[in-house]
């Protein structure tokens, strides 16, 4: 049966005489077993758990000595950049920023 997740993703789920094999195959097999509807509930969904206040993806070009310093300062520097440019709207008017241009 050909199904479609939320995502729109379509996939084949097996059928009803696919999944009575794969059943039997797990009883048959002594290394393995069914898991319980407890144990799917303690499983960890995969990737990275979604963050309260997410971070628009956008493409900027900069100047080569700002990106090597930044980097320089290791793993995280793209969310330093962004603390940095914060800190910088902070404490500057937006006809400051206007002129930099």
């Amino acid at each position: 049966m050909r199904t479609k997740s939320k995502s729109g993703r379509v996939f084949e789920l097996p059928s009803d005489q696919e999944e009575s094999d794969i059943n039997k195959g797990i009883a048959g097999d002594p290394d393995t077993r069914e898991l319980t509807d407890g144990e799917f509930q303690q499983l960890r969904p995969l990737g990275r758990p979604k963050a309260e206040v997410t971070k628009e993806r956008i493409t900027i070009r900069l100047s080569p000595e700002v990106v090597e310093q930044f980097r320089a300062t290791g793993s995280g520097w793209q969310t330093r950049m962004d603390k940095a440019l914060q800190e910088y709207l902070k404490t500057h008017t937006q006809s400051e920023v206007e002129r930099l241009g």
